[in-house]
This record gives C-alpha cells, structure tokens and sequence, in this order.
C-alpha cells in the first residue's frame, strides 16, 4: 500500500501539469489526474511485487487475455440494470423526475458520454483493483478469501465518508457492494465483472439518470433531474446508493451470480487462488 501511494503521489504531482490551474476537486482535468495517478500507483506497487512474488499480473483479478470480454459486458450490464432498478422504481413512487435534456446540442452531448464512461472505467479499474485486486490476493493468503473480503469492503466504504453529502446509509450500501463485488470475484475468479459493473453503475448515476453519486453531483449531467421524497427511498444526500432499493436489488444480484456461477467446492482448498469461470483464461499478459 506504502508503494502504491509512492507511485501514485510521483504521477500526481506529473499529472498536475496537465490538470493545469484548475482547482474545483470536480473539474474534469483534475478528475482524471487524480484517477490516473491513483490508477497507475495501485498498479505499479502490483507490477513491482509480481517480479518479487514471480507472479503473472493477471493473478491479482485482471488477467489480460480475458479484457473487456463477456464477464466484463455481462457485469457493465448488471450496473446498468441496478442503477436503472432503483431509478426506475424511485420513480414509480413520484420521488424522481428526469427534467429535461441540460447540454445545449449533440456534440455536447456526446461529448459528456464518452468523458463520463472513460473516466468512469477508469474509476472502475482503480477502485476494483485497489480494494479487491493485490491487496484481496494477498491478505486472502493469511486470513482467507471472506475475512480478507469484509476488512476491504469496509475499508472501501470508510474512504468514501469523506465526499461530500455522503451519510451512513449509503456508507452501508458502499460496503455490501464492496462485498457483492467480493462474491463476483470468488465466483468468477477475477475482477472483470466488477469492473464492468462499477463502471457503468456509476456512468448511469452521473450521467445517464443524472443524480448524485456517492454524494456528489458532477458537471456535465444529461438532464435536470431532480429527487425528492423520504430518504430510505431516495437515499438522502448520499444519492441512489443508499436508497432501501439499491438494498434489495443487491440482494437479488447476490442470488443471481450464485445461480450463474455456481460456486466450485476445490476452490475452498486454495485461498490464494480466485475461481475461474468457465470458459476464462486467469493467465496474464
């Protein structure tokens, strides 16, 4: 972790030439700096200690021959379908309203959409690999893979009390989803789903149904969408991530990867390992 955030101060500091004088912490610039550098510590500190462990990369959770396959569109449709699950039934309740469309033309439009779902796949990579990549594969070694799980899963919902107008509830949401990801990893024995599904959940708060994320409301949203209502419904401050309803889809998508990826009994046998899915190549580059 030390290294980590050794390499990931030194490209902060490079990226800052690019973020420029920009100083709102939700400018884009400064955004993808921040993301970047994090990204590329998280991932330097792991590259480093492959050579030390004589490990490929890919057994941390990202083996590259499976990039961006079925695992990784099947999980950027789970996000996709609990975003749109809670919007939608925040809806039916008169709590949520689209508005209307916000950017003055198409090419704005455009514009926005292929910022939010790049900076949002690159937020997906760090945070999954952070939280549930080397760190997950080592700590799994010594306390095993669920002990490992729930100390991140917390960990990963504690760093995000600071943003604000996040609260309790959706500090809760963040750790069972900490946790779901966890499962999604051990069943499919990597972390191209979550990172698919981390990706575009996000993408759709932010940007498609244009509503709070994590407590934070972001420039370049596509309406004028606007929530009221009871916060276990709306999730308060904190957004869609702490409403009752993001609880219970949750619960559902737990019972819908036992079913398509039932669990491997020899998998119990070796902590250090994640359980391929079938049909997935774990070998690394």
């Amino acid at each position: 972790m030390l290294l980590s955030f050794v390499i990931g101060y030194a490209v902060q500091r490079l990226s800052s030439l690019f973020a420029g004088h920009e100083v709102s912490p939700v400018s884009p610039r400064r955004l993808v700096a921040v993301e970047l550098a994090s990204l590329a510590g998280a991932f330097g500190a792991a590259w480093i200690m492959s050579l030390f462990e004589t490990r490929s990369f890919g057994d941390y959770g990202l083996p590259l021959r499976s990039a961006f396959g079925k695992l990784f569109w099947l999980g950027a449709l789970f996000g996709l379908a609990e975003i749109s699950a809670v919007i939608g039934a925040m809806g039916a309740l008169g709590c949520y309203h689209f508005g209307a469309i916000v950017l003055p033309d198409n090419s704005q439009l455009l514009h926005w959409l292929i910022f939010w779902a790049a900076f949002f796949l690159l937020v997906g990579f760090y945070e999954e690999f952070a939280f549930r990549g080397y760190v997950q594969f080592t700590l799994s070694q010594g306390l095993g893979f669920w002990p490992a799980a729930a100390l991140l899963s917390v960990a990963f919902g504690f760093v995000h009390i600071f943003n604000p107008g996040e609260n309790w509830v959706g500090i809760t949401g963040i750790v069972l989803t900490g946790l779901f990801w966890c499962f999604t990893l051990q069943r499919t024995g990597s972390l191209w789903f979550a990172v698919g599904m981390h990706a575009s959940f996000d993408f759709g708060e932010t940007f498609l149904y244009s509503v709070p994320d994590s407590g934070q409301i972001f420039p370049g949203h596509l309406s004028s969408a606007s929530i009221a209502g009871p916060a276990w419904i709306t999730g308060g401050t904190a957004g869609p991530e702490g409403s009752i309803f993001d609880f219970v889809t949750l619960l559902i998508f737990f019972y819908a990867v036992h079913k398509l990826f039932p669990h491997r009994s020899m998998a119990a046998s070796r902590p250090e390992a994640f359980v391929q899915a079938p049909g997935e190549d774990s070998s690394g580059a």
